[in-house]
């Protein structure tokens, strides 16, 4: 029986920037970088979840619905 490739959260974010960029469609860096066109999908999901917390948005001085204390 085989294990599960893992993969690391630097390639995760660098094949996640390139879904994000969409110069390449899913199923071109699928071949690519030898995943599964589901798994970059998820990590894109990902990416924007966490961008979404993580931005500052002046307008409201909060990061992502959360009151900045700065």
């Amino acid at each position: 029986m085989t294990k599960r490739k893992r993969y690391s959260n630097e390639f995760k974010a660098r094949v996640a920037l390139e879904a994000i960029r969409e110069e390449l469609t899913l199923a071109e860096l699928s071949k690519k970088h030898g995943v599964h066109p589901n798994m970059i999908s998820g990590w894109k999901r990902a990416a924007f979840r966490w961008l979404a917390g993580h931005v500052y948005m002046p307008e409201k001085q909060e990061y992502g619905g959360r009151l900045w204390q700065g």
